[in-house]
């Protein structure tokens, strides 16, 4: 037991910390930077898009106009936009979805003034999901596109 506990240890010390959000091991918050606490704190950081769309949504468009008021006061902050999808469709076509998602995001932020060079997209697909499940309610919360603040 002790020399698992060790191994596990050493590998959480290798891996260091991360404040990319859903791509860290613990979810970014243990190491997370100021900014990207003060993100998180002012600004929501995902929206959530209906099935099969890239298309701003009403809710998502109020979230952005947040994230794009604080982007604008923190100039120094960059940002990349991470896409996902629900699981179903394949691989390639979800890959290609969750880059229209982050795609889309970008460039509603670029409409309220956030210089396009401090935003990077990068799709997920269906392959690191919020939720699990084969149901409805897993697919909505996995239909996204999150907006993470880049460690320089």
């Amino acid at each position: 037991m002790k020399k698992l506990l060790s191994l596990f240890c050493a590998i959480i010390a290798l891996t260091g910390c991360s404040s990319l959000g859903e791509s860290s091991l613990f979810g970014g918050s243990e190491c997370a930077t100021k900014e990207a606490r003060d993100f998180m704190a002012n600004a929501e950081d995902r929206v959530f898009f209906n099935f099969d769309s890239s298309a701003i949504t009403n809710n998502a468009a109020e979230v952005l106009k947040t994230q794009a008021e604080w982007l604008n006061k923190h100039k120094n902050v960059n940002v990349i936009v991470q896409g996902y999808c629900d699981e179903r469709g394949t691989r390639e076509y979800n890959l290609a979805l969750g880059e229209r998602r982050a795609n889309a995001v970008k460039q509603y932020l670029v409409s309220l003034g956030v210089a396009a060079d401090r935003i990077s997209t990068i799709s997920y697909g269906k392959e690191r999901p919020a939720v699990l499940g084969s149901n409805e309610a897993a697919w909505a919360q996995n239909r996204r596109a999150v907006t993470v603040v880049r460690v320089n």
